[in-house]
């Protein structure tokens, strides 16, 4: 059995239950999200897991069971006995989301801690996947120690996939950002960014600037998402584009990209064609935008 390896923060996530003063509580996160669609789009030769950390309360116990009971090996989750799952609400305006968070002091913060945890995690994946805010949320020593093993899996032949996902509240500053971010997505196999965050962060005209930024740093092949527009693609996979993608009115934006994420990686691995896989991920994030929350069994096939 293959096996993917997604990691990251698993949250309690809060949305609008569709009535005032009333929230409905979930479990999500951005690579937690992109692991649950992938569980659900691959067959049964494939083995999705998520590596975090969590501690020992009843929101932690929740989390490590939703995601056991929806299919993701929980092997690499570890405890914590001093910290706890974090939180954040989605509060939505014309079907745009913003985020209040609560995981300053999240036990996920500190699942880089050891390299050995790191390695054994690792050791014989296929896949591998991780996002910015992955990196935000860690400590300096964490974020080398996370660097430093995905670079020995890559080695091994791991293939790395890296989401910037951009989001400057998580980092101490601007420049540390965009430094790690970089550095990270220099050392990935896939890399897949959002268009309008390069725009904004790292200054990209187009999309061309952030397709040749990221391939200079040594990404093997970049995918840029665009929010519904044209999404181009170049890199060690060939080059190309595709412009006549139908648009969605959207309930709901969360989740957005991890779903876009989960159903490339998907249609890439049953058939490596970027376009198709484009297409794919386009589909599946359509579907996920009508309806609210990060995680959307109506989205997915019958």
């Amino acid at each position: 059995m293959r096996r993917i390896l997604s990691i990251g923060e698993a949250m309690v996530e809060l949305s609008g239950a569709g009535q005032p003063d009333l929230w409905r509580a979930g479990i999500a996160g951005d690579t937690l999200n992109t692991a649950w669609y992938l569980r659900r789009l691959l067959g049964a030769d494939w083995q999705v897991g998520y590596l975090t950390r969590v501690g020992t309360g009843p929101f932690s116990e929740r989390a490590v069971g939703f995601m056991a009971a929806e299919g993701l090996d929980v092997t690499h989750i570890a405890r914590d006995p001093a910290r706890e799952i974090g939180l954040y609400a989605i509060t939505l305006a014309d079907g745009e989301r913003s985020f209040s968070y609560w995981r300053d002091s999240s036990a996920a913060r500190r699942l880089a801690d050891d390299p050995a945890v790191l390695a054994r995690a690792l050791e014989g994946c296929a896949l591998a996947y991780l996002s910015g805010i992955t990196l935000a949320i860690l400590p300096p020593e964490g974020r080398g120690h996370l660097i430093d093993a995905l670079a020995v899996a890559r080695a091994q032949g791991t293939q790395v996939v890296f989401d910037p996902n951009l989001r400057p509240r998580l980092w101490a500053d601007a420049d540390t950002m965009r430094r790690v971010v970089q550095e990270a997505a220099g050392q990935a196999d896939l890399v897949l960014p959002s268009f309008d965050d390069e725009a904004t962060h790292f200054g990209d005209a187009d999309a061309r600037a952030t397709l040749d930024r990221y391939l200079a740093l040594g990404a093997g092949h970049v995918v840029v998402k665009n929010g519904g527009g044209p999404i181009a693609w170049d890199g060690r996979h060939g080059a190309g584009g595709i412009d006549d993608l139908r648009p969605e009115a959207a309930v709901d934006t969360t989740a957005a990209g991890d779903s876009f994420n989960a159903g490339y990686l998907a249609s890439w691995l049953a058939r490596p064609d970027c376009g198709a896989a484009v297409r794919a991920g386009h589909a599946l994030s359509r579907q996920v935008i009508r309806h609210p929350g990060a995680l959307v069994r109506a989205a997915l096939p019958a």
